[in-house]
């Protein structure tokens, strides 16, 4: 089974992430995409496009297809989760993404299911997401002051900082309102007992 790579940026997954829960109708998914402010913002989608990724999903085995009939109206197509697509979905909400240009579409879809699974989710994926701001942070310090790299080089690896700074406060930021915490006061891990609270 094929990584869905098909469309970028996880709009599939969005997908997935709409129909946890309770089985629901092609058309029903498509507006719950489209009426979703988060997601509206993130994606704007025409219904055939919907449609197509739903088909992608189902031949890949995230999604099963059935058709629901009742009375004279013509059946409706009807998607529900399969345990593959359940377990794509939880891998990807706490996932992290890696370039500043999937952090205005994937991270923010990321954040609002997050949300929507509850206090231990989102903690995971903001914690997960400032991990990997800061390594990208640590990896780039060192060429911004490096007077072997080339001052031009140096100017775009300053630039690149600064914007992984901005990422990073607004990272706190999401922690504190979400959250209701500062990261600053969170225990180090090896602090914590295995339920993740921290210990004295």
């Amino acid at each position: 089974m094929s990584p869905m790579i098909k469309l970028p940026l996880g709009m599939e997954y969005a997908l997935l992430g709409l129909m946890r829960g309770a089985p629901a109708h092609a058309y029903a998914i498509h507006k719950r995409l489209a009426q979703t402010v988060v997601l509206h913002l993130v994606w704007r989608t025409q219904q055939r496009q919907t449609y197509a990724a739903l088909d992608r999903l189902a031949d890949e085995g995230y999604i099963r297809e059935h058709r629901d009939v009742a009375g004279r109206r013509p059946p409706r197509r009807m998607f529900q989760l399969t345990a593959t697509g359940e377990a794509a979905f939880a891998r990807w909400v706490t996932t992290p993404v890696q370039h500043g240009r999937e952090f205005r579409q994937a991270f923010m879809a990321r954040l609002y299911f997050a949300g929507r699974e509850g206090p231990a989710t989102l903690e995971r994926l903001i914690a997960a997401q400032e991990a990997a701001t800061d390594q990208r942070m640590a990896e780039l310090a060192g060429r911004a002051t490096d007077p072997a790299v080339p001052q031009l080089d140096r100017l775009v690896v300053r630039f690149r900082l600064g914007q992984l700074q901005a990422t990073r406060r607004w990272l706190a930021e999401c922690r504190r309102e979400l959250l209701g915490c500062d990261d600053r006061l969170r225990a180090d891990p090896a602090e914590r007992d295995d339920d993740g609270v921290a210990t004295d």
